[in-house]
């Protein structure tokens, strides 16, 4: 799944680990989640948005053709 997470944390000129720390998750989650290796649980999706001011949909971009296993891909 893509997401907007890097260009949205670059425009607010923070880095991974204060995305990180503001989020309480660890850097690595970010990185996983900025090249797309992780797929946010629901909680934590909402708290990304939430975060950006921003909804879901407005940071998460599912591509059709995913398979369900990445969609089903949950861990924080």
């Amino acid at each position: 799944m893509k997401t907007r997470i890097q260009e949205l944390r670059k425009a607010r000129q923070m880095t991974q680990a204060d995305l990180a720390e503001a989020l309480a998750v660890t850097r690595q989650t970010i990185i996983s989640l900025e090249k797309g290796k992780y797929n946010a649980s629901l909680f934590l999706a909402y708290d990304i948005a939430h975060f950006f001011g921003l909804s879901i949909e407005e940071v998460f971009i599912f591509e059709n053709g995913e398979t369900d296993d990445k969609k089903n891909t949950h861990q924080s």
